[in-house]
């Protein structure tokens, strides 16, 4: 049993997603692409109450079920607060450093629905003005918009339709190279999104029959700790959280496996289901590793608190600087891709 990874579609999926500004809470335009997507597969969705998509492919066995899910939400930020020289003021939405957005891009969605464009940066920027430009702290007090539009007061950008509680997202600056590496923000987790999305269109055009009916949670506010803690069957066993594998130091995972997750911030994955994912990928010849994530939780960990009796596990793509200017490469999304893809054949554990 061989399985081709079509990594030219995964990447291009990645492309068309991470360009969908979706930060958590404001998810809807890109559920709207993965319903669509479903729907010219045949392949039947639903959403939850929260504005997540649960996508079902049936399989032999009904009576255990088993659910995957990847998020489709971001990091990004809302307006705070308008200031009386026409800049804006910023609340993080998910947990990142506000080094890791100064300079960079943005989208500000008004209540409306319109789109302005600006950039984030410090107040001190300039280093003509400002003496402390490059120590001063990069912090919600100093760090701020500047709107690609005429605005000298804050009645100008009120007048914009902006207003506090506008979402703001981060231009992804998506670029695939030419040695395989995918470099742009959001691969956690529209890198593993992609996956799955691709993995669906495979098993469906080909006919291949699961062994069991097969749940795709596309989870949409994991970056805020609770995406994929509830719609989870009752019939369901096994579930396993695809999301980006942590790289840095005292880390073994790289940009070119899958990581398997035994630890993180929650505690201990299941051994069974992580040892069972270990020997699919060593019977394939894939290239994996384990590793422990110390500053970490995913979906799974949030459906076990939330009291679901399930088996759980946790694996994904290794990805380059997470939270901040993420990269992987064309041989992780592969060597992702093909365990999944070999333990939704295998027997339950």
């Amino acid at each position: 049993m061989s399985f081709t990874v079509n990594t030219n579609e995964v990447v291009e999926l990645i492309e068309r997603l991470v360009n969908i500004p979706s930060p958590s809470g404001n998810t809807e335009k890109v559920i709207q692409f993965i319903e669509k997507y479903c729907d010219e597969l045949h392949i039947q969705s639903k959403r939850n109450r929260k504005g997540g998509l649960v996508i079902t492919l049936d399989g032999e066995d009904n009576s255990k079920h088993r659910m995957l899910t990847a998020h489709v939400d971001t990091l990004g930020a809302m307006v705070k607060e308008i200031k009386k020289n026409g800049r804006l003021k910023l609340t993080m939405i998910g947990g990142f450093r506000w080094n890791s957005v100064e300079g960079e891009y943005c989208q500000i969605e008004t209540s409306e629905g319109n789109s302005i464009t600006g950039t984030i940066l410090m107040q001190q920027a300039s280093v003509h003005v400002y003496k402390d430009a490059g120590t001063a702290e990069r912090d919600e007090k100093n760090i701020e918009v500047r709107i690609d539009e005429r605005v000298m007061n804050d009645e100008d950008v009120k007048s914009l339709g902006i207003s506090v509680g506008d979402f703001v997202s981060f231009a992804p600056r998506f670029e695939r190279t030419a040695s395989g590496f995918i470099k742009s923000r959001h691969l956690d987790d529209k890198a593993s999104v992609a996956i799955l999305l691709n993995l669906m269109k495979e098993i469906k055009e080909n006919d291949v029959k699961l062994p069991y009916t097969t749940h795709f949670l596309i989870s949409n506010n994991e970056e805020i700790g609770y995406g994929g803690n509830s719609n989870i069957s009752p019939e369901t066993v096994e579930y396993l959280a695809v999301d980006m594998g942590a790289i840095g130091l005292g880390q073994t995972t790289t940009e070119y496996c899958v990581s398997i997750c035994a630890k993180d911030s929650s505690g201990p994955y299941n051994l069974r289901l992580k040892n069972k994912l270990v020997n699919l990928a060593k019977e394939h010849r894939l290239n994996y590793e384990i590793d422990i994530y110390p500053y970490y939780g995913s979906d799974a960990s949030a459906a076990i608190r939330s009291g679901n009796d399930i088996v759980h596990g946790l694996i994904g793509p290794g990805i380059a600087e997470s939270h901040s200017h993420e990269r992987t490469h064309e041989s992780s999304l592969e060597n992702t891709s093909k365990l999944i893809y070999y333990y939704m054949l295998s027997e339950m554990v």
